[in-house]
């Protein structure tokens, strides 16, 4: 069964997270995704990870998790040479993502405009801290100082989650876009040149704050004491009796099974079960005490309403329901079998998503990329003493 982006080429020319996750998508779906990195200084995520073995190797876990399936040439492109190599390799893709600095690349005669003359169909997209207008256009950010920046951090009651999720969300994004501009490729020949900024993704993930503060809606905040987490006897537990009629259902289950004893008050609007806030969440405090946080998991799952108790990261990666979901793949790193998450969604066929091979070692394909664009073997060995490639 074909895959969705077989035949497709992605030039890969990214490093850290959100750039090598976008591009990670459409390696995982069937395209010839070459990464492309710095002979003296190749991706910093190489190094980095749990395994300090792996890590001195530059096959640390962070760039495996979002190098699989690729392959991996090193390339100056501040040489002549080099850049005669990387617009050949333009010229045969589909696909170029890049997530250096704003206008980098423009500075090396790599920007849209000369390599669209290449290659007119060619779709160009440049991750960003901020975008490529702007006042901050030039200005560099990882995933911490935008979570900063963005009112993340103060969302989360001044504390930053203790994960990169703008990045990868950031990634999807960029994907997302490309996706879109491919598709209208295919129909009309046309190229694009797109701009992913991990500012706006970082609002657009708090999208009903942003809009409320945007427009100064006066919206208090309000307790919601069905999707709070509650101590119990054992463990905590978070609630999802989010809507009106879940609040009112969890209730019902609660009084009936005599863990309480209590007037139900009317709760078929919003305002009703947000003026009740106070005294539900102070009901509900002293309900889940009565017994364990696993207890408390399966009665609301029997009666039909979402809650789930806090668990460790540990926990949840060996979840059983991870394995029949087939969510991690084995692969064999630095002859090693490990495990590495792929995808949140599955196709019914064959032709979704498919991790055949770790993500590679520096260079590793260089020869066999250069063949295809007609460099011969002596050319390569002349490159590679002159430094233009590893």
């Amino acid at each position: 069964m074909s895959q969705p982006f077989n035949d497709i080429k992605v030039i890969d020319l990214t490093h850290v997270l959100a750039g090598p996750f976008a591009t990670y998508q459409f390696a995982l779906l069937g395209a010839d995704v070459i990464k492309v990195e710095n002979p003296i200084n190749p991706d910093c995520a190489r190094g980095r990870g749990g395994n300090t073995t792996q890590n001195s190797k530059m096959l640390g876990m962070n760039y495996q998790v979002q190098g699989g399936n690729k392959r991996a040439i090193s390339i100056d492109l501040k040489t002549k040479q080099g850049q005669t190599i990387f617009k050949k390799l333009i010229k045969q893709a589909d696909i170029l993502v890049e997530n250096y600095r704003a206008s980098a690349l423009d500075e090396l005669g790599l920007s849209y405009e000369s390599l669209s003359a290449i290659n007119p169909k060619l779709i160009y997209c440049s991750i960003t801290g901020f975008g490529a207008t702007g006042s901050k256009a030039k200005i560099n950010a990882y995933d911490n100082v935008i979570q900063a920046s963005s009112g993340i951090v103060s969302q989360s009651g001044g504390h930053k989650p203790g994960v990169s999720f703008v990045d990868y969300a950031t990634g999807l994004e960029a994907a997302f876009a490309i996706s879109a501009a491919l598709f209208r490729a295919e129909r009309t020949g046309m190229g694009a040149h797109i701009s992913v900024s991990m500012y706006e993704t970082a609002l657009l993930m708090m999208a009903p704050e942003a809009a409320r503060e945007k427009n100064q809606h006066n919206n208090p905040n309000h307790l919601e004491a069905g999707i709070k987490t509650y101590p119990t006897q054992q463990g905590e537990l978070c609630l999802g009796a989010f809507t009106p009629q879940q609040m009112s259902k969890c209730l019902k289950a609660l009084v009936q099974d005599g863990y309480c004893n209590i007037k139900i008050p009317t709760l078929n609007e919003w305002d009703e079960l947000w003026k009740a806030g106070e005294s539900l969440h102070a009901e509900l405090q002293d309900i889940f005490l009565q017994n364990t946080a696993d207890f408390w998991q399966e009665y609301m799952h029997n009666i039909g309403l979402p809650a789930e108790k806090l668990r460790h990261l540990a926990e949840a990666v060996n979840d059983q329901q991870l394995d029949a979901r087939e969510f991690f793949k084995k692969v064999t790193i630095d002859g090693k079998p490990q495990y590495i998450p792929t995808s949140a969604y599955k196709f019914d066929d064959e032709g979704g998503v498919k991790l055949t091979r770790s993500a590679p070692q520096i260079s590793q394909h260089a020869d066999e990329i250069l063949q295809e664009i007609e460099i011969r073997p002596e050319e390569i060995n002349a490159l590679r003493k002159s430094g233009v490639i590893l």
